[in-house]
């Protein structure tokens, strides 16, 4: 029986047009998949387009016999009235130009035809090369644009010996232009766009696109007209289009046909391969394992050696990460198919009958999502994995499973020789360079015209060890001589200090994701020059496959759910990556660790090993903060002067003594230029779109807040909106009281050390204290002395003297959060300059919250749930303590600016892949309910349209049934159409919960949380429920406090012990606990664990 194709509500004249109004249409597309499910139809423009987002529905889309190509207004757009149709154009195989131009040019694109044209691409891809060696490690590489200079000039030198020399001018060459207006016009053209459907209605890109086609038509027919009167003897594809023959009719190809086709193979050869390529080092560069891997393949497979023709056969890992990001990353993200015009099938069907199309319906392969079907790829099947493509796998997959290229006859006739050419452009530039991103916490952005690039995608490449750009020259012409003792990049020069001596390099790495580490880095880096150094500051992925010797090499880093930061992740995975023995001979090292006490110091304990086992020389003990006590300035100034400088010192025989504690200032001067870039921080201006209070009077504050987010920002369910927050007012006006600073003061900060102020421009005192500087930071025992060696008065010298004991720091400062602005009040007659005080304060830094809604809901805009931290100050006598973010986020109202980017979690915090076989079971309290809002709110949107779903379970812990029940009405809506199952737990006492009536929607309202004081309490109790679900495959989240990761962690436990009782006749033991944890940990049992 004949099932109706789902599909969105359509309107009038417009159709689904609204449905697909983003910035990137397939951005929308994959929405519409993700709520739809595997086929959906959508009219536009009065005709109905059916779209397949799965394997299954693929193979039968791929079937030759059955479906033809159809092309999409895009693609017919480029074809001109009264000329012939492209290979890539043509309506049908039956058009005698497809034919005639497919006949004779598909042994152009044979396996011989393209090993030959090797050297033109190594020509090509050398010039590039040499542009990023002599450009330098800091500059930024647009990747994109680079990538599309080389492929395009490497499809024009290498099928028709024209040379576009994109690498050695400014300009772009006349008919680059011309081609790129031509794209922007024919993606306008698409109509799935208001202003598309609207320069189609009024003819404006008309006019414009045949201009342009013009020039390009122009250049192209007098390169033939040169080739004819300057013939050359070479077998390329300009000359079998010349004088080729079609060896079924004999015919030639007409002038007018050579010409749209070079201007066809021009686009389609270089487009998608740069996007291919760009993709490729996003992906490295996103998962340092495998840029290793493909690293060392490389190195094992050339070495040092010119890379020829006969290597690429060996590079079987990296043509596993170009296939496995042809997956990710299809370019042309889809390709559409109708059914045979000479088809005798009456009423055409897809899914083997379930589905009725017409006979002159466009069926779009949605080739994106059918790369990413759970059901043949896996749960993982978003990760990048290029194992998957190897040893068989590949070969493995279903037909139709992997289609970047097209399908049939149709399918791309260029594609080995863009697989040849991006194999060595990869590990050319693999061989030479080190890459690292720009910004380390880029999420991938699309960018898409005919086919899809990465938005806005910046790295830099650093020349490996022993190269620089002159011997690149000779490695690339095949007589490379390694340079011995070449100096890294890393070296400081020699400085001289204040007293005429010089000064000793160091160098200072840091990880870091939230800025903790490296504002620590730059506070050593500012003690430096008091000891003798000149230091050289760096992120810790800069130093990858370079680390000096020679001298200290200080390492800040910390642990993310046992992972490096985003900015330590390819150095760490080198280390891992590199030999046991004598590696690292010469390094003199020292770790400090900043980690949470679940992953407690896993990457400064590796980083610390590894450097130890290779043969470097460990100058300090490793120095640990455990950020779940929140004391880490605290840990780090004190490792600092006990440790780290004695022993530097000690080590040092040209370093300045010890000089006395010198006090930190800076120079006054400041700057108009955004906060965010001088706090480096990668964050961009939102708008409130509402703001209000979750809870009932009397109790802790809980609130919502949704923004709308800038147009080329997307999110996924689970992932973190980043804010960076203003400090609360009565701090700022604290601090401006205490200095006696004037409101309209402008100040300037002048220095050239290491800081994240803005410096060298003016800007007003009280903007300054309000968004870059951290007031209320707990103040350190360092700060502390700083303080005392101001001092002019007996009794405050010995009163701060006490306060920095370790028992008087712990109970009056440590406990009491006690800030630098606390003690400059208590201690009003303090002589503490104002640029003491500022040189003492930490950067502001961003917040990271979990996003409580989902894109399928609303894809511009997203929401947070938070708690509002506003208590007495334990410190200060009549002062409120107000959590920085959390109050400036309650202050927001409707239409305020907010500055904020997306942060991914871990990998495994978001919902299956296979939502209709997997089920969930999510745990929480309080605002750790936050992702699940976003988890449910996703299934009910799927459930609306018909979408069949696995269950899915909510244990919620409360204090109240009635005050801070968040969302309950919402929750009740969801739970009574079948989204949710919900449990709550009531930590009132039982008499307070009688009293509040305890409401929880399908059950007995009486007892359902009776006895249910937290939420591992409900779980024991209702074990059989979750026994079921973990048989069926259930995954479980968690989300909220240590202290509740760690009740429901134990609870877990136990019934695992209680389910051998049942099981096996006898409790688990010890090592079978370990197991099962080590087993489902980050795949089936997952946390996000919140201060």
């Amino acid at each position: 029986m004949l099932e109706p194709i789902p599909s969105p509500p359509s309107y009038p004249f417009i159709g689904n047009l609204l449905d697909l109004q983003d910035e990137v249409p397939m951005r929308a597309l994959e929405r519409l998949a993700d709520t739809y499910g595997p086929i959906f139809k959508l009219t536009i423009h009065g005709n109905e387009t059916v779209f397949i987002a799965n394997q299954e529905l693929s193979e039968e889309l791929c079937d030759e016999t059955r479906f033809c190509k159809a092309l999409s207004p895009a693609l017919a757009s480029l074809n001109k009235k009264g000329r012939p149709m492209s290979l890539f154009t043509s309506n049908h195989e039956s058009d005698p130009d497809w034919g005639l131009a497919h006949r004779i040019l598909m042994p152009a694109f044979g396996p011989l035809a393209v090993q030959e044209m090797f050297d033109e691409m190594h020509d090509i891809a050398s010039q590039l090369v040499l542009k990023w060696a002599r450009q330098g490690p800091e500059h930024r590489i647009l990747v994109t644009d680079d990538f599309t200079r080389l492929t395009l000039d490497t499809i024009a030198l290498s099928a028709m010996d024209f040379r576009f020399n994109s690498f050695y001018q400014d300009q772009l060459h006349p008919f680059v232009i011309a081609m790129n207006n031509t794209l922007g016009g024919a993606q306008g053209s698409s109509k799935l766009s208001i202003a598309g459907l609207y320069g189609a209605v009024t003819g404006q890109t008309a006019e414009f696109r045949e201009k342009n086609s013009k020039i390009q038509q122009d250049i192209t027919t007098q390169m033939v007209r040169d080739r004819h009167e300057n013939p050359l003897d070479k077998k390329d594809l300009l000359n079998s289009m010349i004088f080729g023959k079609d060896p079924k009719t004999g015919e030639k190809m007409s002038e007018a046909l050579i010409s749209v086709n070079m201007v066809a193979f021009l686009i389609a050869g270089h487009e998608t391969t740069s996007g291919l390529l760009s993709f490729v080092f996003l992906n490295l560069l996103k998962n340092p394992a495998t840029y290793q891997a493909a690293q060392q393949e490389i190195d094992r497979v050339a070495g040092k050696s010119k890379i020829c023709a006969g290597h690429l056969k060996d590079l079987k890992y990296i043509d596993a990460v170009l296939k496995e990001t042809l997956r990710l990353f299809p370019t042309a993200p889809a390709f559409a198919r109708r059914i045979r015009p000479e088809s005798k099938e009456k009423e055409p069907t897809l899914g083997h009958g379930r589905y009725s199309i017409g006979r002159d319906q466009r069926v779009v392969n949605f080739t994106v999502k059918v790369h990413r079907d759970p059901k043949v790829y896996g749960e993982d099947v978003s990760e990048f994995k290029p194992e998957r493509m190897l040893d068989g796998g590949f070969e493995a997959l279903p037909k139709a499973a992997w289609k970047p290229f097209g399908t049939g006859l149709r399918a791309c006739i260029g594609r080995a020789f863009a697989m040849q050419e991006a194999l060595l452009v990869v590990a050319l530039l693999l061989q030479n360079f080190n890459f690292r991103m720009d910004d380390p916490t880029y999420e991938v952005r699309i960018k898409q015209a005919l086919t899809i690039k990465p938005k806005d995608f910046y790295m830099r490449a650093t020349l490996r060890k022993d190269i620089t750009p002159t011997s690149l020259q000779e490695r690339l012409a095949g007589s490379f001589a390694p340079l011995k003792g070449h100096p890294s990049k890393c070296t400081a020069s020699d400085i001289d200090d204040s007293n005429g001596q010089p000064r000793n390099p160091m160098t200072i790495l840091y990880g870091s994701n939230t800025g903790t580490c490296e504002s620590l880095a730059r506070k050593l880096a500012s003690d430096a020059p008091s000891h003798g150094f000149q230091v050289t500051v760096m992120e810790m992925d800069a130093a990858t496959g370079n680390l000096p010797r020679g001298q200290p090499v200080t390492i800040l880093t910390s642990s993310y759910e046992g992972e490096p930061p985003d900015n330590a992740a390819h150095f760490v995975k080198w280390l891992e990556c590199s030999p046991k023995s004598e590696e690292f001979k010469g390094v003199k090292f020292a770790v400090f660790g900043c980690d949470w006490a679940n992953t407690f110091q896993r990457i400064p304990t590796l980083v610390d090993d590894i450097l130890e086992k290779g043969g470097g020389e460990r100058l300090v003990t490793r120095g640990i903060s455990d950020a779940s006590k929140g004391d880490m300035f605290g840990d780090f100034d004190s490792w600092v002067d006990q440790s780290f400088w004695p022993s530097i010192m000690s080590h040092s025989t040209t370093a300045s003594k010890v000089q006395p504690e010198s006090t930190p200032t800076v120079e006054m001067e400041m700057s108009t230029q955004d906060r965010a870039a001088s706090l480096r921080q990668d964050v961009r201006p939102a708008k409130v779109l509402s703001a209000y209070l979750l809870t009932a009077p009397g109790e802790p504050e809980k609130r919502h807040l949704e923004v709308l987010l800038p147009s080329d920002m997307a999110y996924e369910t689970g992932n973190y909106l980043a804010v960076l927050p203003i400090n609360p007012e009565t701090n700022v006006e604290r601090a401006m009281s205490r200095f006696s600073i004037l409101w309209d003061a402008v100040i300037n900060i002048k220095s050239g050390g290491s800081t994240t102020l803005p410096v060298n421009q003016p800007l007003l005192a009280v903007e300054l204290l309000r968004g870059y500087v951290e007031l209320g930071q707990p103040v350190t025992k360092k700060d502390i002395r700083q303080l005392t060696s101001l001092c002019t008065d007996p009794s405050t010298t010995a009163e701060l003297t006490h306060l920095a004991t370790d028992s008087t720091f712990a109970t009056e400062i440590f406990s009491k959060r006690t800030s630098l602005l606390d003690l400059a009040t208590r201690f009003p007659t303090l002589p503490l300059p104002f640029s003491t005080f500022l040189a003492l304060l930490p950067p502001m830094r961003l917040r990271h919250y979990s996003i409580s809604s989902s894109p399928l809901a609303s894809p511009d805009r997203c929401t947070i749930t938070y708690s509002v931290i506003n208590e007495p100050s334990h410190s200060t006598s009549g002062q409120q303590f107000k959590g920085v973010a959390s109050t400036y986020l309650s202050s927001l109202r409707v239409d305020d600016e907010i500055q904020v980017s997306i942060r991914s979690t871990s990998k495994s915090f978001h919902l299956p892949m296979d939502v209709e076989r997997t089920p969930i079971l999510m745990v929480c309290a309080g605002t750790g309910l936050a992702p699940f809002r976003g988890f449910v709110q996703e299934r009910a949107a799927q459930l609306s349209v018909g979408r069949n779903l696995a269950p899915a379970t909510l244990f919620i812990g409360c204090r109240s049934a009635t005050r801070d029940r968040l969302y309950g009405a919402e929750i009740d809506a969801w739970v009574k159409a079948g989204v949710v199952d919900v449990r709550y737990a009531f930590n009132q006492t039982q008499e307070q919960q009688q009293n509040g009536k305890v409401h929880e929607p399908g059950k007995d309202n009486s007892s359902a949380a009776t006895g249910c004081k937290y939420v591992q309490d409900r779980m024991a109790r209702d074990k059989a429920d979750i026994y079921d679900m973990w048989d069926r495959g259930a995954k479980i989240f968690v989300c909220g406090s240590r202290r509740l990761a760690d009740g429901v962690g134990q609870t877990m436990k136990e019934m695992v012990v209680q389910r051998a009782w049942r099981d096996k006749g006898r409790e688990a033991n010890e090592e079978e606990l370990r197991k099962w944890v080590e087993g489902v940990k980050g795949t089936r049992y997952v946390t996000d664990v919140f201060a």
